[in-house]
C-alpha cells in the first residue's frame, strides 16, 4: 500500500474510532450501497435511525471530502446540488477499515 493511502487508511480508522454512534460507519456505509448522493439524500437515509440536522449531515460529508480526501465533489451547474461519491481507489480500502475484529 502506498504512503499516501496509508496514511488515507490511519486518518479514517481514526475517524471511524471516535464514533460512539456507528453514524460515521452508517455514513460510509451508505456510499458503498449507493455509490452517489446528495446531501439531501444522506439525511433522509440517516433521520431515519439517527437524530441528526441537515447540517450535520453536510459537515459529515464535508469532512470526509476535504480532510480524508476518498469522496469525489460534482456539481453539474450552480442551481443543482452537489453529488458526492466514493473514489474508485478508495473502495476497499473503506470496506476494509469498516470491518473491525470481533474482541475475545
Amino acid at each position: 500500500m502506498g504512503s499516501l493511502k496509508r496514511r488515507i487508511k490511519e486518518r479514517l480508522e481514526k475517524y471511524l474510532e471516535l464514533d460512539t454512534v456507528g453514524i460515521r460507519n452508517t455514513l460510509l456505509n451508505i456510499f458503498l450501497e449507493i455509490k452517489e448522493a446528495t446531501v439531501d439524500t444522506i439525511h433522509k437515509i440517516l433521520s431515519k435511525k439517527y437524530d441528526v440536522s441537515h447540517n450535520m449531515v453536510a459537515s459529515m460529508i464535508g469532512y470526509v471530502h476535504s480532510k480524508l480526501g476518498i469522496l469525489r465533489a460534482r456539481k453539474e451547474s450552480y442551481k443543482t446540488p452537489t453529488v458526492y461519491t466514493l473514489k474508485d481507489d478508495y473502495v476497499e480500502l473503506v470496506k476494509s477499515a469498516l470491518i473491525k475484529p470481533k474482541p475475545t
